[in-house]
């Protein structure tokens, strides 16, 4: 019987690039986002490409009403949830703490810390009943060592590192593994959502040095999911070769001759 892996914010990013990884080897997929026209795509292409069985279900973590219908009202087949990755998250705003939009607090507490609860909550009891499963929380470097003007994303990923360790804890008992993946710079959505859709200050992130893919993740992703059944890689912290942490990150001036 395949495996199957539950991926939140799984229309771009990370979480578009597990799916691929995982679909390729021979998982089912369950999908999640807000962007339902990019989830159906990504499922034809997995079903053609990996023949795999994929579901879609276009919700927004934030809405606790909908992440509890959604998942409580998975087939039973799809219930049994191998891997779970909590993969939505963002960055809203580069503010100085006292110059902070409070809307924009508000959207990543809602989706980084609250939606992963919710999501969290609805799975970890059929985790729990079946005697297995894997956590799999994509957090940040951000979640180890705040930097000047991360002050409200950095505390959501402080949270999430703690709540990381939490489940572990909790869920022991139960054979659950849980796992933290802590990326450092990584080209992504991250920064065009962060900028409000500004593609030039975003593209700027990402000059002088080679950032981390979203493939890169995928591929960590699966090698914790795939190891022996009494080892767990608790935390992961992956960086690009030119970053050494949070604030420090060498840039090589680009040559436009």
């Amino acid at each position: 019987m395949k495996k199957i892996i539950f991926i939140t914010g799984a229309t771009a990013g990370f979480g578009k690039a597990i799916a691929f990884k995982f679909a390729e080897h021979g998982y089912n997929v369950i999908l999640n986002g807000r962007r339902e026209d990019r989830l159906r795509a990504i499922e034809q292409t997995l079903t053609e490409q990996f023949g795999a069985q994929v579901l879609s279900l276009a919700f927004d973590i934030r809405d606790r009403q909908a992440v509890e219908q959604s998942i409580n009202s998975l087939p039973h087949d799809w219930k049994k949830i191998d891997v779970l990755v909590n993969n939505a998250g963002l960055a809203a705003g580069l503010s100085l703490i006292q110059d902070g939009q409070i809307d924009d607090w508000e959207l990543m507490i809602d989706t980084n810390l609250k939606g992963l609860l919710y999501v969290s909550r609805a799975i970890m009891p059929l985790m729990v009943n079946q005697k297995s499963g894997h956590i799999i929380n994509i957090s940040s470097i951000a979640g180890k060592e705040a930097y000047q003007k991360g002050n409200v994303y950095c505390a959501t990923k402080f949270a999430v590192d703690a709540l990381t360790k939490s489940m572990r804890i909790d869920l022991l008992e139960h054979g659950i593994k849980v796992t933290s993946i802590d990326p450092g710079a990584a080209e992504t959505e991250f920064s065009l959502v962060r900028y409000k859709g500004d593609p030039e200050r975003a593209k700027k992130v990402y000059e002088g040095y080679e950032p981390l893919k979203a493939e890169d993740i995928a591929d960590i992703a699966f090698f914790a999911a795939t190891r022996p059944k009494h080892v767990v890689l608790n935390d992961i912290v992956v960086t690009p070769l030119a970053q050494a942490n949070t604030a420090y990150i060498i840039k090589k001036p680009i040559d436009k001759n």
